[in-house]
């Protein structure tokens, strides 16, 4: 799916559908399919996504995301035709059936991977997504004898050169999203020619940290600071990374070169991360000394609040403890709309401990 964001073609994906569709002893159309997933399960896929991972505005999301998640979208479904293709060939009639299902789990598979690597989100997310995104095409199966004449009508010469006449602008600017990735990390493989082009490698860290591949980020990251070891967000990123996998030794050293070079970096989350090592590592004192000066620092991070109600919880202080985590539920709850997604996961997060130390 990374390579398709990188290099993929719309267009392509798009004709290939079709060739699959046209391949496919269906009854409908050759078309339909392709139409369908324009039409209904991308746009549906979208929304769910937004509303599952909190990713922003509808509108933002879907002029930026439709034609990346469009084209993978395609490209997956024709992928998972070729079992079809391939049972009707060789295979007795009779299973079919088991091939075309085993053909729509396969394209589930590949749209969980689709989703996860468009969106950025987790694995719960990207699964949900997916599970949820089918809702649109169930209620289009139960419209289909009216919605057929609608699809050959748009399919019809006559429709199609009238749309390209009045709205091709607008269907230029639905597949600039995936021009601009393109041309984004087009531009930074030039830069990263250089071999002393530090930025380059990490900006390319970050697009696949974003697709979550982490192996691959991490010698985005790696290659940052060889070239440059004052690159801090470079080093800040292997911490986090190196907590996240349980390498909290590894973490603490990338961490403290940052703040060695700068102790407020990332607005002070430098001491979270840090705090959050302790934290992990059992070493509370120390865990306490820098969340303490966090919290100070930023009064209203939930996540911040959370972790240093951990740390209070475990040092005895019960009824500070409460405190430190209704100061989280309450600054999740009174953060802005865009930072809802982050800030979510730690309100539940410190609403179960309160409910476990007793709070309200």
């Amino acid at each position: 799916m990374s390579g398709i964001l990188d290099q993929g073609s719309l267009l392509f994906a798009g004709f290939a559908a079709l060739a699959a569709g046209w391949l496919l002893p269906f009854r409908v159309s050759f078309y339909v399919p392709l139409l369908l997933l324009a039409a209904v399960y991308v746009p549906s896929t979208i929304l769910t996504a937004t509303l599952l991972g909190r990713l922003g505005a509808f509108g933002t999301v879907f002029e930026r995301d439709y034609s990346p998640l469009l084209t993978c979208t395609a490209m997956a479904w024709t992928a998972s035709q070729i079992p079809l293709l391939a049972a009707l060939m060789f295979l007795p009639y009779a299973a079919f059936p088991i091939a075309a299902a085993l053909a729509y789990a396969f394209f589930g598979v590949l749209m969980f991977f689709a989703v996860r690597t468009v969106f950025g989100v987790g694995n719960g997310i990207s699964a949900g997504v997916v599970a949820l995104s089918w809702i649109p095409l169930i209620a289009v199966a139960f419209f289909w004898m009216p919605l057929q004449y609608i699809l050959r009508w748009m399919a019809s010469p006559f429709f199609l050169i009238l749309i390209f006449f009045y709205l091709g602008a607008e269907f230029s600017r639905l597949g600039a999203g995936l021009r601009r990735r393109q041309a984004f990390r087009r531009m930074l493989d030039a830069a990263a020619v250089n071999p002393h082009d530090a930025d380059a490698q990490y900006q390319l860290g970050l697009i696949y940290q974003q697709r979550r591949q982490i192996g691959e980020a991490v010698r985005r990251f790696q290659n940052a600071v060889a070239i440059d070891p004052s690159l801090t967000d470079a080093h800040f990123q292997l911490g986090r990374i190196a907590r996240a996998q349980g390498r909290l030794k590894e973490a603490l050293e990338h961490f403290q070169t940052v703040v060695n070079q700068d102790e407020t970096h990332s607005m002070n989350e430098i001491l979270r991360e840090v705090g959050a090592v302790y934290l992990e590592a059992r070493q509370y004192g120390d865990a306490r000394r820098e969340l303490e000066t966090y919290v100070e620092r930023r009064p209203y991070d939930p996540e911040g609040l959370y972790y240093y109600g951990q740390v209070l919880e475990n040092l005895g202080d019960v009824a500070a403890a409460r405190r430190m985590y209704a100061r989280a539920i309450e600054a999740a709850r009174t953060a802005p709309r865009y930072r809802r997604r982050e800030t979510a996961p730690w309100s539940r997060l410190a609403h179960r401990q309160l409910r476990r130390l007793g709070g309200s």
